[in-house]
């Protein structure tokens, strides 16, 4: 049987994470931190888990936010390689995202900062729409900028965490109320030779339709011209998945 995601973050990890941080951090009360997580994380369900280590970092680290997230950058290790391996190399940092995501959303600097840095070695959509959420203006004008950056995980984060239907997180509309930034920053990206930011482009889109098919047939038909790239093509044929399901239903449909 394939281990389950949620028993990755077993006592095995927590000791691992705990030796990671005390290494850096040797104020770190790791026995309260144990205290805390050990009697009932491998009772727990993966939401349940993410929840209880971010709380109990919180508990165990006598730091203000800032001077905490110092204390992450430091043993964040280097960059990965490529597009892939976030939910494999990576994965241990989950619990560092999700303490951002509960903690960070009124700190937009130090938040997006490093976000952008834990993108690079495991993703940070979710921590990033805690921010988006409170900084909306601010947020978009920064996630345009990342949609340019010279590094693809950026790049993708940029898109990533402005979808409106983001798996395991509640819907979020700032795509919808700052559809002109949303827009030239999909454009930016709609050419990329990246196979996980096309796919990222196509979910945006692929969500954009179920919530406004104007705005959806907006964009795909702006993209639509005898220029257009193979990597773009791609991108609309994914991101038309839903259009042409419903599409192909009504046609089935016996009059």
């Amino acid at each position: 049987m394939a281990k389950k995601v949620k028993d990755y973050y077993d006592i095995e990890y927590v000791n691992f994470l705990a030796e990671k941080i005390k290494s850096v951090y040797p104020e770190f009360i790791i026995n309260k931190f144990f205290s805390l997580i050990k009697p009932t994380i491998e009772l727990l369900e993966f939401n349940e888990r993410q929840e209880l280590l971010a709380n109990a970092l919180k508990e165990s680290i006598n730091l203000n936010y800032s001077e905490t997230i110092n204390v992450f950058e430091k043993i964040l290790g280097p960059e990965l390689e490529g597009s892939l391996g976030m939910f494999t190399e990576g994965y241990w940092l989950w619990p560092i995202g999700k303490y951002v995501e509960k903690f960070g959303g009124e700190n937009f600097e130090v938040s997006t900062t490093f976000s952008k840095e834990l993108t690079k070695r495991f993703t940070s959509e979710y921590c990033m729409r805690t921010i988006i959420n409170n900084f909306p203006e601010q947020s978009m004008a920064l996630l345009l900028e990342w949609s340019k950056d010279s590094n693809k995980r950026v790049r993708r984060l940029a898109s990533e965490c402005l979808r409106i239907r983001l798996p395991w997180a509640k819907k979020m509309y700032v795509a919808l109320d700052y559809f002109d930034t949303y827009f030239e920053l999909l454009s930016n990206l709609k050419d990329d030779i990246d196979k996980t930011i096309q796919k990222s482009v196509a979910n945006n889109l692929n969500d954009l339709y179920k919530e406004d098919k104007d705005k959806f047939e907006l964009i795909i038909s702006s993209w639509q011209t005898e220029n257009t790239t193979k990597e773009c093509k791609w991108i609309i044929r994914h991101a038309s998945r839903t259009k042409n399901k419903k599409q192909e239903s009504y046609s089935n449909i016996k009059v």
